[in-house]
């Protein structure tokens, strides 16, 4: 609406309403026993403990402990008990509960069913009703609970719930909070009978519980992706944000069509992205009778698929790639998928190429050309099952070499990760608590350095713990602390718990970075619980540059989250956090107007907080690959991939490097990255680039070969070569920086392969910048 139009009498009667309507939070979970009604209950006593008039009612602990210490001195309003095939239910007592008249009830089962005489027929009508007389109500469910997507479930897991809710429902809410538990957690907590008798058989198959925790995260995602998209609208920003995938197909009614398509649904499968499909049409010229074939062909695939599909028309030829570009800008494209020019060299100098032109008009935006394989090798790019890999031979004599692997394997420490969208959503806090939960059980743990960056609620949560003395490095002038992991091992504890994985030791120490001590305290069969910010896994690292406007400088290998047992997401809403930094819970008071102002600002967090979901869903959908586990949410792979990235000096290089990483671990594909160097000799400053991008890549698992070429004259041709020697199936370049101007004289690197690289995919990776409206 615009700003200076006049409010219809409806529109201000209904903001009055919603002024006076009370809030809704849900709290999901992928399973009963995730932590919902703990969480719940805990937010319940820190509302009370500011003021807060909250009660409970129709609250199951289930009898476990842990949950029934949360209710501490919280109010109980009696639920309203009923039999239903002899098991006991809990209603709301709706009219105590309006009598009353709290400021928060705190209720469990969102998707309950009343009892037939009830007022309404479901507690979402309850919980409705009571928001209409102004109580706010915070509530749990499953994710199976929601209908569309449990079904989905159903078909993949076996499990049903008995009652569900209406897939909108998340959309009623003011906040949507998730508990994420992983596998493991679940399964030791059915061993200890902690969930009672009357868990689903099927719960007890780590597979299953590694799909309902994906479908948990992805569907957080898509909510917070929502958020994300609604509050860059309404700062004027536009073109994509960073945080998830978006891809777009130009596919004509063309035989190639349906090919673009899937490898297009291939990638967004790959990269858990939308799809969108766009075809252009000229006005006024009908279609003939192949293209009306080939268009009723692309309909039914790409309903099959289930992406978008739009028409659009066209005036002239020449305006294809500048509509397809503003299409992309204004669906916030990450990625164009099409196919190579297949014009000769002078009808492309005569008339241009459709992907040049839009490789001019896009700057935010990758494009990506896809090889004509079915000409080239007669391949057609079809989704595939994987092949099922045999079991080792039981009789099988382990070699000396495999029987080491092995017991270094049984040897080796326990590694478990929290993972958080930001400072202060209670990593350590958490890491804290395991540590006690277990110590109560008589397992030896202590604490190799913990920060608790005077977080009074955190400090409280050490307990009992034994915190192990830092050692004390002196650093020019001054004496400065870090971990003593040698007598960390000297002590030798079953666990430590370790704070800040990514952060960077003293110059002096004997290693570089913590997590380095890490793997060292795990080598000596020492298991570790520690905590990192999704901001500081190294491959995200562009990605978190272009959503914050902040270049993380502390970083962890992609690898080192790979080799925890288990990963947890502890995920706060925004709202919560910013009121947390409010309260001083996060930094000092004298902080917390500069904090929220710049990398706490609500677009910021919103951004995050989806990075972080979609990271661990891509994390645990891995770990379901790993598992053999047939139904993976996305999807497999066709054929073997083979990447190379093209670098330079300049400064878009560690973003090459950093994508090439991300999709060729996607792709479980091989990547190399290359560097040629011209007859000259190298500058300080450029061997100086070369030996960071050769870390950067080596941290992340890469080679990188740097290679002579005799003169400028034949660099190009020498890098070609090197593809086609190595097999290579896609080439990561960057967009050039060249003046137009000048590529009319001269051809840029991306010419050159545009016009002799038509065997290879091409991804050329956009430089990125803000764009306001």
């Amino acid at each position: 609406m615009a700003p200076y139009k006049r409010k219809s009498p409806e529109e201000i009667l209904y903001s009055i309403y919603q002024l006076q309507r009370g809030r809704l939070k849900i709290i999901i979970g992928s399973v009963s026993g995730s932590g919902k009604t703990y969480h719940m209950l805990e937010e319940g006593k820190l509302l009370k403990q500011q003021g807060i008039d909250v009660v409970i009612s129709a609250v199951s602990t289930m009898g476990r402990a842990e949950t029934v210490q949360q209710l501490g001195d919280l109010e109980r309003v009696p639920s309203i008990h009923w039999l239903k095939d002899g098991k006991e239910e809990k209603d709301l007592p709706l009219e105590a509960l309006v009598e009353r008249n709290p400021e928060v009830l705190l209720v469990d089962g969102l998707a309950h069913r009343n009892r037939p005489e009830a007022r309404f027929p479901t507690r979402l009508a309850d919980i409705r009703y009571l928001m209409d007389q102004g109580i706010s109500v915070i509530t749990t469910i499953n994710v199976y609970e929601l209908a569309g997507v449990g079904e989905q479930i159903y078909e993949m897991t076996g499990i049903r719930a008995e009652c569900t809710v209406p897939l909108n429902t998340l959309e009623l809410a003011d906040e949507v909070r998730l508990i994420d538990v992983s596998p493991e957690t679940i399964l030791k907590r059915l061993e200890e009978g902690v969930l009672g008798e009357g868990a689903h058989p099927a719960l007890s198959l780590r597979g299953n519980l590694g799909v309902l925790r994906e479908v948990s995260l992805r569907l957080m995602a898509e909510g917070v992706n929502d958020s994300l998209e609604k509050h860059r609208e309404a700062e004027g920003l536009i073109g994509p944000s960073g945080a998830t995938e978006r891809i777009l197909v130009s596919a004509q009614y063309h035989w190639n069509g349906s090919l673009y398509i899937r490898r297009g649904q291939q990638i967004a499968k790959r990269l858990n992205g939308d799809l969108l499909i766009v075809t252009f049409l000229l006005r006024g010229r009908p279609l003939t009778k192949d293209q009306q074939v080939f268009k009723r062909s692309i309909r039914k695939l790409t309903e099959r698929i289930q992406a978008r599909f739009e028409e659009l028309e066209l005036l002239r030829l020449r305006m294809l790639p500048a509509m397809l570009v503003r299409y992309a800008i204004q669906n916030n494209v990450t990625r164009i998928v099409m196919g190579h020019s297949q014009k000769s060299r002078w009808q492309e100098k005569w008339q241009g190429s459709i992907a040049s032109r839009v490789l001019r008009r896009t700057r935010n935006i990758d494009v990506f050309l896809m090889a004509d394989r079915a000409e080239q090798e007669g391949e057609r790019v079809l989704p595939v099952r994987p092949a099922v890999k045999m079991a080792a031979e039981p009789f099988h004599r382990l070699t000396g070499r495999e029987l080491e692997r092995r017991i270094e394997d049984i040897r080796r420490g326990t590694f478990k990760v929290y993972i958080g969208a930001a400072p202060g959503v209670g990593k350590t806090y958490k890491m804290l608590q395991e540590g006690n939960l277990l110590l109560g059980r008589g397992i030896d743990v202590v604490i190799g350095l913990l920060e608790t960056h005077g977080r009074e609620e955190t400090g409280k949560q050490v307990g009992k713990l034994t915190m192990i003395p830092r050692a004390r490095i002196a650093y020019q002038s001054t004496e400065l602390t870090e971990m003593d992991t040698a007598a960390i091992i000297a002590r030798r504890p079953e666990v430590v718990l370790v704070d800040e994985l990514a952060h960077t030791n003293v110059p002096g120490s004997l290693t570089k970075k913590r997590y380095e001590d890490v793997i060292k305290l795990l080598e000596n069969g020492i298991s570790v619980i520690t905590t990192v910010n999704v901001q500081h896994l190294e491959s995200l690292n562009d990605a978190v540059e272009q959503l914050t406007g902040v270049r993380v400088r502390e970083t962890v290998p992609d690898a080192i989250l790979r080799m925890a047992s288990e990963v947890e997401l502890i995920d706060v809403t925004p709202q919560m956090l910013q009121q947390r930094m409010r309260e001083g819970k996060i930094y000092a008071q004298e902080k917390v107007n500069q904090a929220l102002e710049s990398f706490f600002r609500i677009g910021n967090l919103i951004a995050l907080r989806e990075l972080a979901l979609r990271e661990i869903a891509d994390d645990v959908d891995e770990r379901l690959e790993a598992w053999e586990r047939e139904p993976a949410l996305r999807g497999p792979w066709s054929r073997r991939e083979v990447i190379f990235v093209c670098v330079d000096t300049g400064p878009q290089a560690e973003r090459l490097v950093r994508r090439g990483f991300r999709i060729a671990h996607r792709l479980k594909a091989e990547w190399h990255v290359h560097y040629v160097h011209c007859a000259r000799m190298k500058t300080a400053e450029e061997q100086k680039r070369l030996d960071t991008l050769r870390a950067l890549t080596e941290r992340l698992g890469g080679v990188m070969d740097i290679t002579e070429a005799g003169s400028r004259k034949h660099l190009y041709k020498h890098l070609l070569q090197r593809m086609n020697d190595m097999q290579t199936t896609q080439v990561i370049i960057g967009q050039s920086r060249r003046p137009f101007l000048r590529s009319l004289f001269s051809m840029s690197f991306v010419q050159y392969l545009l016009r002799h690289a038509r065997h290879m995919d091409m991804l050329i990776v956009a430089v990125h910048t803000q764009i306001m409206e």
